[in-house]
């Protein structure tokens, strides 16, 4: 899946991704270290990995980072290539 890099905290290594419906989807710190990354910037094309979350009715669980709308969990954060 792609999206664009929309907020990121180097310090906690956490951010979001928009969607390209335009539906921000946060990110943990171990989505970004999982694609390898050092840095990334607001406005980067990226590609993400997701796995769906069981259990929880309406998605979004603010005590589990990462977790987003519909259920699902970004796995992954790498930069888009072609």
């Amino acid at each position: 899946m792609q999206g664009t890099a929309y907020t990121y905290d180097p310090e906690t290594r956490t951010g979001s991704v928009l969607l390209d419906d335009g539906t921000p989807l946060p990110f943990d710190a171990a989505a970004f270290d999982a694609g390898g990354l050092l840095l990334l910037r607001p406005g980067q094309r990226v590609r993400i990995e997701c796995e769906e979350e069981g259990g929880e009715e309406g998605g979004e669980s603010p005590e589990t980072p990462g977790g987003g709308p519909s259920g699902r969990r970004v796995t992954l954060v790498t930069l888009q290539t072609l």
